[in-house]
Order: C-alpha cells, then sequence, then structure tokens
C-alpha cells in the first residue's frame, strides 16, 4: 500500500495548530504585560517617592542630632563659664570639621556675648546673625526649630538654619546650625546636576524638593533651587500643597509644559514634616510615554514575531517534511553509534516511503560494514601472532648460538615485562617493551662465533667488537618499518646513568626508561644464570648487587621494581619464574632458569663478577661483560 507523503500532512496542521494560537496569545500577553507594566511603573515612583522622602528625612534628623546633642551638652555644663572656654572652640571647630553640611555654628548663651563658627567664603558673619535672629523670632516657645530656605550671599547656595534651645523648650540659650541644601543633590539622586533642558530631555525620572510655598528647594538644575523658583505651575506640585496635610504620599497624572512642548507625566510626592515652618514635599515624575515605552514595543515586537514565527514555520515546515521525520532522527542517533564502534546497531525500518528505504538501506551498509571489520581484525590478530612468533623465533636463534645463554632473550623479556607492571607502565608500553627485550641481542648476529661462544673472559678487543652488537642490531631493525618503538631497548640497554656505558655514552633521564629496564632486567638474567667461567648467583645475592650498581649502572626506581617483583614472587618464583632446571654436563651442574633454586645453591660460593683478562679494566667493563 502506498505510503503518504509528510509534506500533506504536516503543512496544514502546522499552519492551523501553530500560527493561529501563536497570533492570539501574543496579543493577550501584549496587553495584560502593559496592563501589569504601568501598575507596577506607578509602584515603582510610589516606592521611589517614599525612600527620597526618607533620605531627606535622615539627612534633617541627623543635623537636628546635632544641635540638640551640643545643645545637651551646654545644659549639663551648667556654668556661663562653659561658653568662654578655649576647649568650647576647639569642639565647636571638630564639629564643624566632621559635618561638611554644616557652614556655620551659632550659639546664644542664656547671658553673655554670642559664640559664632563659620567656614570662611560660605557664609558671613552678619548673614549669620540675621538667620539665626529669624529663626528665634519665629520659634517661641519650641525646643528645636527649623527655618526656611535661603540664600547665601556669599556662595549663592541654599541654606536653612536648624536650631536647639539649651535646657529645653523654656531654655534662654540657643545652638544653631546653618545647613548648606548642596549636597541633597548627590544624597537623594546620586549624580552631577544637570540643565533644565537635558532633565526634561532624557525622560528619566526628575526629584525635586520644594518647601510649603512651592518654591524649589532642590532642583536638578542648581540655578532652579538658587533662585529658589516657584513651580507651582506644575501640577503635581499645587496638588502637593492641596493635599499634604491629609496624604502623606500620592500619585499624580499630569500634563506638564517646557520649552512650548507638552509632556504627558506621571508621578509621586511625599511630604516630609519637622513642625513649623519644617514641611517639605519630595516630587518624582517621570515622561508617560518614555516611561512606558516597553508597553508599545511589545506591542509591535508580538506582532512581528508572530508574523515572522508564522512565516518561519511554514519555510520550516514544508523543509522538515520532505527531508526529516522522526525515522530519521533514529537514523542519525544509530549512525552515531556506529561511528563510535558498536557496529552491531541497527535502525528499526518504518515511517513514510522515504524514510523506510533509507533505514533499508543503512541496515544493509551496517552488516556488510560489521562483517568487513571483523575479517579487518582477525587478519591484524593473525598479523601480530606471525610477528609476535618471528620475533621469537630470532630471539631463538640468537640465543641458540651458544648453549649456555639459550632463553636468554625470553627470560629477558618476561622480567622486564615484570618490572614494566610493577612501574604502573600501559599495555602498550608493556608489550613494546617485551619486543624490545626479546630483540635486544639481535645485533649478536654480526658478531663472529669464536667471541660468542669463548668460554673465558674476553680480551679488550674481543669486547671492543662484542659492544658493537647494539650498533648492528639498531642497523638491522631500523630498516624493517614500524619498529620505532621497540629500538630504544636495543640500542641503549647498555648505557649506564653515570654515561660511561656504550654506545652513546647517555647518563641519567637521556636513557629511555625501556632501556633501562631491559639493562637491569639483563643483567639480572646474566648474574643468576651459570656460565662456563662463572656460577651463577643465589637471588639475594644478586639483587645485593645489583642495588650496589644504583647510581652508576642502574636507574634506582627501576632496580626497585625488580626488588618488588622478587618479593611478590613474579620475578625469581612464581608467574614469570621458569623454576630452575639442570643440565648434567660432565661433573657440574648448570643453571638455566632465571632465578636461583636457593634450597639447591646453598652450599655455593658467591660467585664474583668477571673481570676482562689481562688488560688492566675492571669494575664497570667487567659489569657489561656480564650482560652480554
Amino acid at each position: 500500500m502506498s505510503k503518504p507523503k509528510l509534506i500533506y500532512i504536516v503543512i496544514p496542521t502546522l499552519l492551523i495548530v501553530g500560527l493561529l494560537p501563536l497570533i492570539l496569545t501574543g496579543w493577550f500577553l501584549s496587553e495584560r504585560s502593559g496592563t501589569e507594566l504601568r501598575a507596577v511603573e506607578n509602584r515603582y515612583q510610589i516606592q521611589l517617592v517614599q525612600e527620597k522622602a526618607r533620605s531627606l528625612e535622615m539627612f534633617l534628623q541627623r543635623q537636628l542630632d546635632l544641635v540638640g546633642g551640643l545643645a545637651n551638652g551646654f545644659a549639663l555644663a551648667g556654668t556661663p563659664e562653659v561658653y568662654n572656654q578655649v576647649r568650647t572652640d576647639m569642639q565647636l571647630e571638630e564639629k564643624l570639621r566632621e559635618n561638611p553640611d554644616v557652614l556655620a555654628l551659632f550659639v546664644t548663651p542664656p547671658a553673655g556675648e554670642t559664640l559664632a563658627l563659620y567656614r570662611p567664603g560660605n557664609i558671613g558673619k552678619q548673614q549669620i546673625d540675621s538667620i539665626a535672629n529669624t529663626l528665634i523670632a519665629s520659634s517661641q516657645g519650641s525646643a528645636s526649630m527649623i527655618s526656611k530656605p535661603t540664600v547665601t550671599e556669599g556662595s549663592n547656595e541654599s541654606v536653612i538654619a536648624i536650631g536647639s534651645r539649651i535646657g529645653g523648650k523654656d531654655g534662654a540659650g540657643l545652638v544653631i546650625a546653618i545647613v548648606s541644601l548642596s549636597n541633597i543633590g548627590k544624597i537623594l539622586v546620586g549624580k552631577d546636576p544637570v540643565s533644565e533642558e537635558q532633565m526634561w530631555a532624557s525622560g528619566l525620572p526628575i526629584i525635586l524638593i520644594v518647601d510649603e510655598a512651592g518654591r524649589a528647594v532642590f532642583h536638578p538644575d542648581p540655578l532652579v533651587a538658587r533662585q529658589q523658583r516657584p513651580l507651582t505651575t506644575l501640577k503635581i506640585v499645587s496638588e502637593w500643597q492641596q493635599s499634604s496635610e491629609q496624604i502623606q504620599s500620592g500619585l499624580v497624572p499630569f500634563v506638564g509644559e517646557f520649552g512650548g512642548n507638552e509632556h504627558s507625566m506621571i508621578g509621586a510626592y511625599s511630604t516630609v514634616d519637622f513642625g513649623t515652618n519644617a514641611k517639605f514635599g519630595v516630587i518624582t515624575m517621570q515622561d508617560e510615554a518614555k516611561a512606558l515605552a516597553s508597553v508599545g514595543e511589545m506591542r509591535t515586537q508580538t506582532w512581528v514575531i508572530s508574523l515572522a514565527f508564522g512565516l518561519f514555520a511554514s519555510l520550516v515546515g514544508l523543509f522538515v517534511a520532505r527531508q526529516l521525520a522522526q525515522p530519521i532522527l533514529r537514523l542519525a542517533q544509530a549512525a552515531e553509534t556506529v561511528a563510535k564502534g558498536d557496529l552491531s546497531t541497527r535502525v528499526e525500518v518504518g515511517g513514510v516511503k522515504e524514510t523506510a528505504t533509507l533505514g533499508t538501506a543503512f541496515n544493509t551498509m551496517s552488516d556488510r560494514l560489521e562483517e568487513h571489520i571483523r575479517r579487518l581484525a582477525q587478519a591484524a590478530q593473525e598479523n601480530r601472532e606471525l610477528f609476535v612468533g618471528t620475533v621469537k623465533a630470532l630471539a631463538a636463534a640468537i640465543d641458540g648460538k651458544d648453549k649456555y645463554t639459550r632463553g636468554h632473550s625470553e627470560r629477558v623479556a618476561r622480567i622486564s615485562v615484570a618490572i614494566g607492571k610493577e612501574m604502573n607502565l600501559p599495555e602498550k608500553e608493556l608489550e613494546a617493551l617485551r619486543i624490545s627485550a626479546l630483540l635486544h641481542d639481535v645485533g649478536k648476529i654480526a658478531i663472529d662465533d669464536n667471541i660468542l661462544k669463548k668460554p673465558a673472559a674476553l680480551t679488550s678487543d674481543e669486547f671492543d667488537i662484542m659492544k658493537t652488537h647494539p650498533v648492528k642490531g639498531y642497523k638491522i631493525m631500523s630498516q624493517i618499518p614500524g619498529m620505532d618503538e621497540f629500538l630504544p631497548g636495543m640500542y641503549s640497554h647498555h648505557e649506564m646513568v653515570n654515561g660511561e656505558g656504550y654506545p652513546q655514552g647517555l647518563k641519567g633521564d637521556e636513557i629511555p626508561l625501556q632501556a633501562k629496564i631491559v639493562s637491569v632486567a639483563d643483567t639480572f638474567d646474566a648474574m643468576t644464570i651459570d656460565r662456563p667461567y662463572s656460577k651463577g648467583m643465589v637471588l639475594s645475592e644478586a639483587l645485593d648487587r645489583i642495588r650496589a650498581l644504583v647510581g652508576t649502572r642502574y636507574d634506582g626506581a627501576v632496580v626497585e621494581a625488580l626488588v618488588r617483583g622478587c618479593q611478590k614472587g613474579h620475578i625469581g618464583r612464581g608467574v614469570v619464574q621458569q623454576i630452575a632446571t639442570t643440565v648434567k654436563e660432565g661433573d657440574r651442574v648448570v643453571n638455566v632458569g632465571i632465578g636461583q633454586n636457593l634450597t639447591a645453591n646453598s652450599g655455593h660460593d658467591p660467585a664474583e663478577l668477571p673481570k676482562v683478562a689481562n688488560n688492566g679494566v675492571a669494575g664497570t667493563q667487567a659489569t657489561r661483560n656480564v650482560a652480554g
């Protein structure tokens, strides 16, 4: 039965089910978001104005606390002399330095002359007296008092006078602070002054402070505050004047005019009340269009996104219907699994006609690929086995040239691998170490048999010839492709860590680890095997002798790995050990194992390392001769 094409199902469904709900949802969401945003903006305006009102209250209260503290101090002193003491002057000066907003301190004792301290350049003595007298005259019977804002003659800045009576509301003395309002802007707004034009153009929230008469006490434009310009033309200011007695704070939409342009504004006000002559209005306002600009932008973006999505959905649906479907996703997952090496993965054939055909082809490809990989793996394993068998045969042929070294290369390979395992080498490096150890003496194939089989110690010339076998082995094996990883053990297993080895005279870390391991394994096997001119050492003696050569011939870490292998039974007895066997030769017993049978050899005298005959060379060269 013919299967339907996906294009005839997906496109109509996608347009009906997807696009229409999206358009309706977008419209309702934009309307709801606009309402919510308007409510949020109103709450923000109320919170903002209340916060700024609290900041102003805290500012004024700090100044009231200052003069109240001084008045209480004078009252507690209780003596007229305190007003004339130098200490009093110093304390007043300290208070003036600690409060940068205080321009002057004015003290009227109950009897005697007044005391006035002020900052030079900000306000004069005459104006201080005038402001203080005005405050005193308008605040009879009050313990604390705040004057109406005024402008200084010298610096043209707005100031207020804050006073406190000495001894309470009935006290005769008075402490007055002249406080600058210049820094209120930074306290309330936290930014530098701007011009009135910039204020209206920015669209940002505007913060004002007015007195009961509606005159500017603080304005973002300092010129407006210095002029104490009336702001009653703003509806929100007049609204505050009318309702400040009944309402602490309120929200007012209104129209403001500046520069011939009208601005629809939203604003809020809050009252700061400090008693007689000390009622201030804190006003915040912002251009409504800019405050709620995101509402219009949201609605526009909703329509644009809806239309764009509809067009995109149609195009994608057309493309996806023709090209992709759920079976394709399963096919992609199966392909990834095959790429990771799992060739047994198959996909379920189904879906529309196109994907069913593709799934069948994928499964056929997987079957053939799995069979091909299986054959390649089998061939690689056979080649590896052939290679290892050839290496073993070559090593056996070399060892077979001398019946006393028969099996030497195989034993060195096993000892080397056991050492490598103790040193936690990875499997790949252990395999390379095994092949390198098997072939470490391959160069001896080019050494004359008379030297190899000589039953006595070698002469100096013969030893020089014997020393060429690493180079000869390297030259032979380096011509064979793929042998690079096995060459270090062949070429450098006669190097010594003190640099006195051969053929290159390498020292320390210059010697490859593979060569260091083969060197120790080679010597260990040579020490524990009976030779015509030397009886093999027992295990403990051989280990002591090798340990004695750490730092001169051998690497300490490799030797300790050998010792651990022996202690665990991996070398000398156990997994790697070939139980010592004996071969009768005339009247003597020759040991051909890699570890001495300690019981059988317990009566032997310790074997000395052979010396090179008649050439005056001993020590390290003698040790080299042992390793062959």
